[in-house]
């Protein structure tokens, strides 16, 4: 009987060894965890900007379309656009073109840079035998 004892004794003696290692895991682990969850939300936020200049540009491509003045075309785009986007309105021929460049939210580090560009027939072209 005394072998068992033995057993039970380093039993209780080994879990109170583990304790410290698991609050020492958890030091570890939690700020990881917490830089996992920051990580995503700046890259739902991204993604959230990247459909406003999608939605932006093909705004600003519909408003040229329609012969609309560059400045009503820019505020068009720039009221779907996120904030601070820049906003490019330029015509080649029967095709007017409407870029949205913007910066998402987020570590100044991160150079990234959300960009979409949508392009349209000009109405005044629609129907003309060339």
């Amino acid at each position: 009987m005394s072998g068992c004892d033995g057993a039970k004794g380093r039993r209780g003696r080994g879990s109170g060894r583990d304790r410290g290692f698991v609050t020492a895991e958890t030091a570890v682990v939690l700020p990881a965890l917490v830089l996992f969850a920051m990580a995503l939300v700046w890259a739902l936020l991204a993604a959230s900007a990247q459909i406003q200049c999608v939605d932006a540009a093909r705004a600003g491509a519909r408003a040229a379309a329609r012969q609309e003045p560059a400045g009503v075309v820019r505020e068009v785009a720039r009221r779907a656009a996120p904030d601070g986007a820049h906003i490019t309105v330029s015509r080649r021929g029967d095709l007017v073109r409407v870029l949205v460049v913007a910066r998402p939210a987020g570590p100044a580090g991160l150079p990234l840079e959300l960009r979409h560009q949508a392009a349209a027939l000009a109405e005044d072209t629609v129907g003309v035998n060339r």
